[in-house]
């Protein structure tokens, strides 16, 4: 039994399932207006989108480290210590985002000529990334805000900031890849332009909200205390191991994409716009994956161990009750929804069989996720990263062996995403189950 109930799983999850919608509106409203311009322009952005989230991932690792203890300290009752641990995190995101601005300024040109095959999605994807780099800053710090929120389990200014990026980038995204009120023609450098603008938005926003909504004297919050060594060693050892395992992660999550844009630039049409809605389905997943943590962590703080795994299946009900309605969607309406990113017929038609597919691996996801995130929750984030690893060296072989081993078609590839839920899901599971994680401190 636990004390959570599932209208706290949902207060929790259903502003960070809007809160996630951000980057993925992002991406669904680039790939729907690049779709439209050409399948080389879609491929392109796809890779360089990809690309720039793997720098990304740093920071929404050390971000996720902040999450884990705000919340553990939500749970001892010691709210004048969330301010001076947040404040850790400004200073380490601050070096962070310009040293990833720099390694992206300096070096994408040379990555990306080493790794993609195609000439014409070589040079999309650098128009774009010209423009996307500058976002990587404001991106850090977007993530450090929703880690204070998601840790405090006041999510709602996320749904906040959501509305407002996808309004900027929507409008942005359609006034300057066209060229229209008098706007430049910019093509795959307008989408990645666009992305920038909101994402300065939503920090602005986070940084204006907190001043005025948060009770900054309550939490100790931008007092510029003094910092401390310990402190923030503390924090580098329970984050950094969630930085590698997102680094790995999505780092993986590239290698994907590279190797079936070595597979022509049909399949890499075909898988930017299949990412795209499998990042649609996912934004409950990732939700109650971070809900599962956080609630995970609380109730450690609050010495109910025993409580952890039950909460965490409750947690993994609920948000598969929330992706039931839009995995019927795409089983029934498959035309539909692939319409919406792309009026070739040709391109929608063969990329039915990918979308089937993701919808069975978001089940898996479904499960696997909430599991994995509890066992980050617990605060053996070293663990994690080792069971991650793991279960990453059977995803990447799976992709290498259907793109490059046998050279089967794109969905064959995509089934790897089913083989990754499995498997998560199962580590993490055994871990919770036999492990000795009830006393970790943080």
């Amino acid at each position: 039994m636990t004390s959570i109930k599932n209208k706290t799983i949902w207060t929790i999850a259903y502003p960070i399932i809007f809160g996630n919608l951000a980057q993925t509106l992002i991406a669904l409203t680039d790939t729907a207006f690049l779709g439209r311009l050409s399948p080389i322009a879609l491929g392109a952005s796809m890779m360089a989108g990809i690309y720039y989230y793997v720098y990304s991932t740093l920071a929404w690792g050390f971000s996720i480290g902040i999450q884990i203890i705000v919340a553990r300290r939500l749970g001892e009752n010691k709210l004048n210590r969330i301010g001076v641990i947040f404040e850790h995190g400004l200073v380490f995101v601050l070096f962070l985002s310009t040293g990833l601005f720099l390694i992206q300024h300096y070096f994408t040109d040379s990555i990306l000529h080493n790794i993609i095959q195609s000439p014409n999605i070589y040079n999309s994807a650098m128009d774009y990334m010209n423009y996307r780099h500058y976002g990587i800053v404001f991106v850090c710090f977007n993530f450090l805000f929703r880690a204070l929120y998601i840790g405090l389990s006041n999510t709602k200014v996320i749904s906040f900031s959501t509305l407002l990026m996808a309004i900027v980038n929507i409008v942005l995204d359609y006034v300057l890849i066209f060229g229209k009120w008098g706007f430049p023609n910019m093509g795959v450098g307008g989408a990645a332009l666009a992305s920038v603008c909101a994402e300065i938005s939503a920090l602005l926003f986070f940084i204006g909200y907190t001043l005025v909504k948060l009770p900054l004297k309550t939490y100790a919050l931008f007092y510029f205390h003094k910092l401390e060594g310990w402190l923030m060693k503390s924090i580098l050892r329970l984050a950094f191991p969630t930085m590698l395992q997102k680094l790995f992660s999505f780092g993986t999550w590239f290698i994907f994409f590279a190797l079936v844009e070595h597979m022509g630039e049909g399949p890499i049409a075909v898988s930017g716009i299949i990412r795209s809605v499998y990042m649609l389905i996912m934004i409950p997943v990732f939700a109650f994956g971070a809900t599962a943590n956080t609630l995970t962590s609380r109730l450690i703080g609050a010495g109910k161990q025993n409580e952890v795994i039950p909460t965490i299946l409750k947690t993994i009900g609920q948000g598969m009750l929330a992706i039931l309605p839009i995995l019927l969607c795409c089983l029934f309406f498959p035309s539909f929804i692939l319409s919406v990113y792309t009026n070739d017929t040709t391109l929608a038609a063969e990329s039915v069989s990918s979308l089937f597919v993701v919808c069975c691996a978001a089940i898996t996801m479904s499960i696997g996720m909430p599991m994995f995130e509890g066992v980050s929750g617990t605060g053996n984030t070293t663990k994690a990263l080792l069971l991650e690893f793991v279960v990453l060296a059977a995803y990447t072989f799976s992709v290498w062996f259907f793109a490059s081993y046998i050279n089967a078609r794109v969905e064959w590839v995509w089934s790897s995403e089913f083989i990754y839920g499995v498997f998560i899901g199962l580590v993490s599971y055994l871990y919770l189950k036999f492990a000795h994680w009830q006393k970790k401190k943080i």
